[in-house]
């Protein structure tokens, strides 16, 4: 493994795209104390204080994955990361939040940012972004729900251990996602934030009330709101209608009723709304 560290960086993403593919090493890690333009989530800003978190950018070569499963990468990572901050926190409270967040309790301790490059149907390349918050305990009033390692344990961590930790991890996870990826995916749906759990997500600007039953091969969440049943079954040209209780039930032209409740049933096999 080739570590490069660099007192301060545009972005540790950005600088791996300008290494050259044919000739990077696998497992080369590009780490910055300070970063002036880091990159989050769909283009957004990810703020650091200098010296005070980990941030990364890992080069991996996965040959071995279809493109259309780049996806996995993500979940590999995430995987990683909540591992190793579980060493650490209370692992109940370490949650992967979909897509590529990291959350202990209800805040946000890690972001992790993939970019891949696919040759053919395979995928021949990605660099994987990762920021940790680790010792940083006070954050711009803009940023959401943010939290560190020191915050949750008021202890001061050296970031060097904490790196070598955590890259120990995502070598051992990308191993399993070649010989056992469904294990993978299963350990990132067991930490998945709200599995299971009806919960209200903005969607086109608005707020939807809906369950997360899983990830696709995609990346996309799936699960059902009510609105999404009405939708699929109107599709299928079948009449729906909801009772007082807000159960759906569906009839189709046959004679016959179809009870569709259980299609609204949480990962417990209880339905949505019970507690």
């Amino acid at each position: 493994m080739d570590i490069r560290y660099f007192d301060t960086l545009e972005s540790t993403n950005k600088y791996c795209k300008l290494l050259d593919p044919e000739r990077v090493e696998e497992f080369t890690v590009i780490c910055a104390r300070s970063q002036t333009a880091g990159i989050g989530q769909q283009g957004n800003v990810w703020t650091s204080e200098p010296g005070a978190n980990l941030t990364f950018s890992l080069v991996l070569k996965p040959l071995f994955l279809a493109a259309a499963d780049q996806y996995q990468l993500t979940m590999m990572l995430a995987v990683a990361v909540a591992d190793t901050v579980a060493e650490t926190v209370a692992p109940q409270q370490v949650h992967i939040k979909w897509p590529n967040d990291i959350y202990v309790g209800s805040k946000k301790i890690c972001g992790i940012l993939t970019s891949s490059q696919i040759h053919g149907e395979q995928l021949s390349y990605a660099i994987c972004g990762v920021g940790l918050n680790v010792n940083q305990t006070h954050f711009p009033e803009w940023v959401p729900n943010p939290t560190s390692l020191k915050l949750q344990t008021r202890q001061t961590f050296d970031t060097d251990v904490v790196l070598h930790r955590l890259l120990d991890n995502i070598q051992k996870a990308y191993e399993t996602l070649q010989s056992a990826p469904t294990l993978i995916r299963q350990h990132y749906l067991d930490q998945l934030f709200r599995m299971g759990q009806k919960a209200t997500y903005i969607i086109d600007g608005k707020p939807t009330q809906a369950t997360i039953g899983g990830v696709d091969r995609y990346g996309r969440k799936t699960g059902k709101s009510m609105a999404d049943l009405c939708a699929d079954y109107l599709k299928r040209d079948k009449f729906i209608f909801v009772n007082k209780s807000n159960s759906i039930r569906l009839r189709s032209e046959l004679p016959t009723v179809v009870d569709v409740e259980r299609e609204l049933k949480g990962r417990d096999g209880t339905p949505d709304g019970t507690p």
